[in-house]
């Protein structure tokens, strides 16, 4: 994997740990009621997304297990129809999903 992907990856994994840590020890309520967390975790996936966005097709088939097109579908979703965030997908993507993204990229970077 050449360089320039492994520090997009990179990028990828500091991002999901922050948005993880700015979720410890809260609940989905929080994010209705606290502008600054929503706004925030909804930063960090989108620049998940434009990092995976950047990654060459030769480090996705390497990591094939990741899923990619979501990733990136997410991030334009959030940036394109930033007026229709659902807070609901936003709290399970950091929640549920980005775990998984994490012990799928960590090995790699």
């Amino acid at each position: 994997m050449s360089p320039d992907d492994q520090w997009r990856i990179g990028h990828m994994v500091e991002a999901a740990e922050q948005a993880l840590t700015f979720v410890t020890n809260r609940d989905r309520s929080d994010l209705d009621s606290d502008v600054m967390l929503r706004l925030a975790l909804t930063r960090l996936v989108e620049i998940i997304g434009e990092a995976a966005a950047q990654v060459t097709d030769a480090a996705q088939s390497e990591l094939s297990d990741v899923p990619w097109p979501q990733i990136v579908g997410m991030r334009n979703r959030l940036v394109h129809a930033y007026f229709d965030i659902n807070a609901d997908i936003l709290w399970d993507t950091v929640q549920v999903a980005l775990p998984e993204l994490l012990e799928k990229l960590k090995p790699d970077v």
